[in-house]
């Protein structure tokens, strides 16, 4: 939104700086690991009652995880709402420009891609925040690899999808 109201948005550094504090100090007060894939299982055991989603480090974490879960969410919504203007929209940018679908070409699009993050993050043990922020910020080798490879893929896949496919 800032860009679409000409506003000047806060210096990298500046969050880079507020996610490792953050990423720090829920380390020192909880002894936790943030991550976001980790959040969307506490939810589904809400509603779940499958073994693998009542795990002791799943339901234990439900008292910090799921008021971050809401406080994520509830950051969007009054970022939207402050920003002045506020409506779902279909823009993808360079992919309209290239592929000009439409929302019913736009829909399968996405809703695949998702499966094949999800799939990605339960084959590395974890999402991007997790692995990128706090895995490497250990020096945790399997976070290294696994961020390597999610940045190895995003560049295939688009490299794929605009210099290939769309070339042909």
């Amino acid at each position: 939104m800032l860009i679409l109201h000409d506003l000047t948005p806060l210096p990298w550094w500046l969050a880079g700086a507020a996610i490792g504090a953050i990423t720090l100090l829920l380390l020192w007060v909880t002894n936790q690991r943030l991550g976001i894939s980790t959040g969307f299982e506490n939810l589904c055991a809400l509603a779940l009652r499958a073994p693998y989603f009542q795990r002791a480090e799943i339901t234990g974490s439900h008292a910090w995880r799921l008021p971050f879960l809401g406080g994520l969410f509830l950051g969007g919504v009054l970022s939207a709402a402050t920003s002045g203007d506020w409506w779902p929209f279909w823009s993808l940018g360079m992919f309209d420009l290239t592929f000009g679908w439409g929302p019913a070409g736009k829909l399968p699009w996405m809703f695949v891609g998702g499966l094949f993050i999800g799939f990605g993050t339960r084959l590395a043990g974890g999402c991007t925040s997790g692995h990128g922020i706090f895995g490497i910020s250990n020096l945790e080798r399997a976070s290294v690899e696994s961020t390597l490879a999610f940045m190895a893929a995003g560049l295939v896949t688009t490299n794929l999808i605009y210099r290939v496919w769309a070339a042909s």
